[in-house]
């Protein structure tokens, strides 16, 4: 029986400086110092004993292959809400806190946006220099450089790596239909010499392999770092690369609730009567960005074709019946997988007899119509300048500024949820534990990750807590507990005892 889809959301935002030093490190750094001094006024530093980027899950790397850097030189914080707020390489991140269903992913990905403009707001009223920071969900400069937004799934250890690569290339391929966020032009030699007006997804163009350990360059669709934050005799996380930062609350739900879906009848060896495996994926998933109109046939590895939108109809289709076999608590609940189910079946129906019903929920769909309408309004072509502005006013975060703020999208959670989500951990993961412990002792947590919190008490040793099964220091198991203690060295003798 598949294990819970314990998921969380890692977004690289784009950052500019105006009237200032354009480095963006710094700029990242001034970004996230400002918050955590100023507004969360809490510094607890990342703790790198357990991070090993360079594991991959096929057991050795593919000659070439490189590992991400760590760079612990640079700010990484903790908060309240159990994220890691931090710079990665030129850009800020917020890494989400593990989250048990897609609905509460979005609820935190949101949070993530506030704590974004709060802290660009704090940055502006730190620096007396005239200059000003712009930060931007989205994943690509417009000169060839793309920063990304990855997912993560808890996954059975004892589901063969092999099996998941097979099972999930289709959904990878396909579900920007649905996920993509949209994007003028292209940046990549992959679609020259034709020009290309418009893509359904930001990202689809910047990768080059099947499958890999690289995330910055030859990125493949499906990465291969075996990095589980968690009991690795049980567990794996698939750290994934491949989709775009999604403004579109119901375009971040789907995208994050039918990998759960699909990764699930993946553990559990539920597939169908026809192979959907393609005989090159690198081709299809660039080819489905750019076909506007959901019809380019792809090529199967069997030889016959299906467009894109047949693949997901037939997942979907798998998935239904899936959920009247099984059930659907794997996904959190079973109304989470019955809305996902829903919406997904939703979707799809509108891709196939009107897309642009879809403004509401699916990005490139709503980024689309408004550009389309600019240009029917000023005349002006795919090329000009300022078609490629509108691109990235959709994803300013400024309230003032953004266009995506300035549209009637549908949201699936409420803004006062978003605001207690800047603050306050999920209940029913292990990131209540690490989020209540900063909140109620952050004078006593040196440093903190994903599967462990170590204590200072003021003398030696440092203690150490391990966490590393996710779903375990949730509220329900130790709310009780911390609420009786009187501080953390109580806490941690009734840990040891």
């Amino acid at each position: 029986m598949a294990i819970p889809k314990v998921c969380g959301i890692e977004t690289e935002y784009g950052i500019q400086v105006v009237n200032g030093d354009p480095n963006p490190i710094a700029a990242s750094s001034v970004l996230i110092n400002a918050y955590a001094q100023d507004v969360a006024r809490q510094r607890v530093a990342w703790d790198f004993e357990d991070e090993s980027p360079g594991n991959d899950a096929r057991g050795q790397s593919r000659e070439g292959s490189m590992p991400p850097m760590i760079e612990t030189h640079l700010v990484n914080t903790v908060l309240t809400n159990g994220a890691r707020f931090y710079v990665d390489h030129a850009h800020p991140e917020y890494s989400s806190p593990e989250c048990r269903d897609a609905l509460e992913a979005v609820r935190y990905d949101r949070a993530g946006e506030e704590i974004v403009i709060r802290s660009m707001e704090a940055a502006d009223l730190a620096v007396h220099d005239g200059s000003h920071l712009v930060v931007y969900k989205n994943n690509s400069d417009g000169k060839g450089n793309s920063y990304g937004c990855h997912e993560n799934y808890l996954m059975d250890r004892e589901t063969p790596f092999s099996r998941v690569i097979h099972g999930i290339t289709p959904h990878f391929v396909t579900r920007q239909l649905f996920c993509g966020a949209g994007k003028v032009g292209s940046e990549t030699a992959f679609h020259e010499p034709r020009s290309v007006e418009f893509q359904l997804s930001q990202r689809a163009e910047f990768f080059e392999e099947e499958v890999g350990l690289e995330t910055t360059l030859k990125r493949p669709i499906v990465n291969t770092r075996d990095e589980p934050h968690a009991d690795p005799s049980r567990y794996r996380r698939l750290h994934v690369i491949v989709g775009d930062a999604n403004m579109a609350e119901v375009a971040t739900f789907l995208k994050l609730g039918t990998t759960s879906l699909v990764l699930a009848m993946i553990e559990d060896d539920v597939s169908g009567s026809r192979s959907l495996a393609l005989a090159d994926p690198v081709r299809a998933i660039h080819a489905v960005a750019v076909d506007r109109t959901l019809t380019q046939p792809l090529l199967m590895a069997d030889g016959s074709t299906a467009t894109a939108l047949a693949i997901q109809w037939e997942l979907y289709s798998l998935a239904r019946k899936y959920a009247d076999d099984r059930g659907l608590e794997c996904l959190g609940a079973e109304e989470i997988g019955t809305s996902v189910l829903d919406r997904w079946e939703y979707v799809l129906n509108g891709l196939e007899t009107d897309p642009m019903s879809l403004a509401r929920q699916v990005d490139w769909v709503a980024k689309l119509q408004l550009l389309e309408a600019y240009s029917d309004r000023h005349g002006c072509g795919w090329g000009d300048p300022r078609m490629t502005a509108i691109d990235l006013q959709y994803h300013d975060l400024r309230p003032s500024r953004s266009l995506f703020a300035r549209m009637d999208t549908e949201r699936m959670v409420d803004v006062d949820s978003v605001q207690a989500a800047v603050t306050d951990p999920p209940r029913d993961t292990r990131a209540w534990f690490r989020g209540e412990c900063l909140k109620r002792w952050p004078e006593s947590v040196a440093t903190a990750n994903w599967d462990s919190l170590v204590f200072d008490l003021g003398s030696d040793p440092l203690r150490r807590v391990p966490m590393m099964d996710p779903l375990k220091g949730t509220a329900e198991h130790v709310e009780a507990l911390l609420d009786s203690c009187a501080g953390p060295a109580d806490l941690l003798e009734r840990l040891s005892s």
